[in-house]
This record gives C-alpha cells, structure tokens and sequence, in this order.
C-alpha cells in the first residue's frame, strides 16, 4: 500500500483559495469496496482509506511518511499562471471585442 502525497487544487464552485494550499497526505486502497446487498450502500474493510491528513509544506508530510515508514508517492502540480487584469479594460475605447451584455 503507497501513500499519496498531493497538493489539493482549487476549488471549481468558487473564486477564492481557501484549502488549496494545504499538501494532503492519504493512505492507497488495500481492499475492494463491496456493495451491501441490503441497503446497496458501498464499503469496505480498509479504515486507512478514510483517512486524509493535511500538511502545511511537502517537506512535512514527507517526513510524516519517512518517521512512520510507510512507502508515498508525490504528485507535483503545476502552479497557475495569473494574468492580472483590469476591470476598466471592458470599457476601454479601443478594445477588440465587441462590449455585449
């Protein structure tokens, strides 16, 4: 069973950053989820699969794994680029594209 260790992305529903610094840290699937054949519900016997742990830097999270010898893999993510922009530019004389509601 390998850890993952991953940066968790932005949130898609809304504009601010809030939790999308944080590196998390979550334990591999060892056992298969199995339906419940009376309320069809999903589960399995693996606990460490609930288990997500947050880590202020990559650094921690990897000496976390290290100190508790369990095997990880890191997953880099790549950092966006921000191309400030300007609220005034929708309304500039010369802008390109036709100013529609």
């Amino acid at each position: 069973m390998t850890a993952r260790i991953y940066k968790q992305p932005k949130s898609a529903g809304q504009s601010g950053l809030y939790g999308s610094r944080d590196w998390i840290f979550e334990y591999g699937q060892s056992a298969p989820h199995r339906p419940s054949p009376l309320m069809g519900w999903t589960g399995s016997s693996d606990a460490k699969a609930q288990i997500h742990l947050k880590f202020d830097s990559l650094e921690q999270a990897e000496a976390y794994a290290r100190r508790h010898a369990i095997p990880y893999q890191v997953e880099k993510t790549v950092e966006r680029i921000r191309t400030p922009k300007v609220y005034a530019d929708n309304f500039a004389i010369n802008r390109i594209q036709n100013w529609t509601h």
